[in-house]
């Protein structure tokens, strides 16, 4: 690609990026408990956003992330390829990528489940601006919606209604006092995600920490890397990020469970107590529907208005 080629790309598109090299992740995985190690690496124009798993040999180890290849689970995003080859939690990781702007990465890791880290995805984020993004000489493309797609179950429900641009609107209500009925709406534009969204980490009741131990899960999970409530008390050592950090990753979650669209949308995501399972019914409805959605290239006047554009090192928050 010329100098000439990538103004003229500037100009009149908005072009897919990647990372400028890789990063290297370790950790546990918040259920299974077992180390990982993950690689996030550079990729081509329209390559995607795919996963590798490093440690298995004689089966197919690459897995798309894309909302077809969803395996139901109620406490996570898994995927899975024909083979029965898993990668779970990778919800966090997703909306750092989607967070910054990055379209295309190829994730290698050497366990089923990607670390948890500090239980959001501002350890993503950061090392991702850290390394830099590199342009690539085609444009991106966003679903535009059309019109109105829902789906529900129970109280819950999830849809998706036309916008100009990309706006989550989340509420939830728990029981317990320490998180009560919380909502939060955002345009997610110049940067919104990584400065209002990306530091905030994934929550549950002590009861539940307690239920899931039971059955084998969340074994990975401490008041470190996770915000632990019990009725009114707050855990975690430090206490809450935000006064309502809560619905914050809920947003955080949604965002990520989107990006397996596999290419940003342009639209207004509204959930009431929705999760990952719901997210994803919403995207395979979206699918269903051919009339709801239009695949259009992205100029600048859009693009700006997409995560990821016109980031900096100094949006991602602060903590002590």
């Amino acid at each position: 690609m010329t100098i000439h080629g990538v103004v003229r790309a500037r100009i009149e598109d908005l072009v897919q990026q990647t990372l400028k090299s890789a990063v290297t992740f370790a950790g546990v995985g918040l259920h299974s408990g077992q180390p990982a190690r993950m690689r996030v690496q550079p990729a081509s124009a329209d390559y995607g956003i795919w996963f590798k798993r490093t440690d298995l040999h004689g089966r197919d180890a690459m897995i798309a992330a894309r909302w077809d290849q969803v395996h139901p689970s109620k406490l996570c995003t898994v995927v899975e390829n024909a083979a029965g080859v898993q990668v779970s939690t990778i919800e966090h990781v997703m909306a750092a990528l989607a967070g910054c702007g990055i379209q295309n990465a190829l994730i290698e890791i050497d366990g089923p489940e990607v670390p948890i880290l500090d239980g959001s995805a501002m350890p993503f984020v950061e090392a991702i601006l850290a390394r830099g993004t590199r342009m690539l000489d085609v444009p991106v493309r966003a679903f535009r919606i059309l019109e109105r797609v829902e789906v529900s179950d129970g109280l819950s429900w999830a849809r998706l209604d036309p916008s100009e641009m990309l706006e989550i609107d989340f509420s939830i209500d728990f029981t317990d006092a320490a998180i009560g009925q919380q909502r939060k709406t955002l345009n997610m534009a110049n940067g919104a995600f990584v400065r209002e969204l990306c530091d905030s980490r994934t929550f549950c009741r002590q009861s539940d920490v307690d239920a899931m131990r039971r059955n084998g899960l969340a074994l990975g999970g401490t008041v470190e890397n996770a915000v632990v409530v019990d009725g009114d008390r707050i855990l975690s050592p430090g206490g809450l990020r935000h006064a309502d950090e809560p619905v914050r990753h809920k947003m955080l979650d949604a965002l990520g469970d989107l990006a397996l669209a596999g290419a940003p949308i342009l639209g207004r995501y509204t959930g009431n107590r929705s999760g990952h399972a719901l997210t994803n019914r919403l995207l395979r409805q979206l699918f269903a529907q051919p009339g709801a959605y239009r695949l259009v290239e992205v100029g600048v006047n859009t693009g700006c208005k997409l995560p990821g554009v016109g980031l900096s090192r100094h949006d991602v928050p602060v903590h002590a």
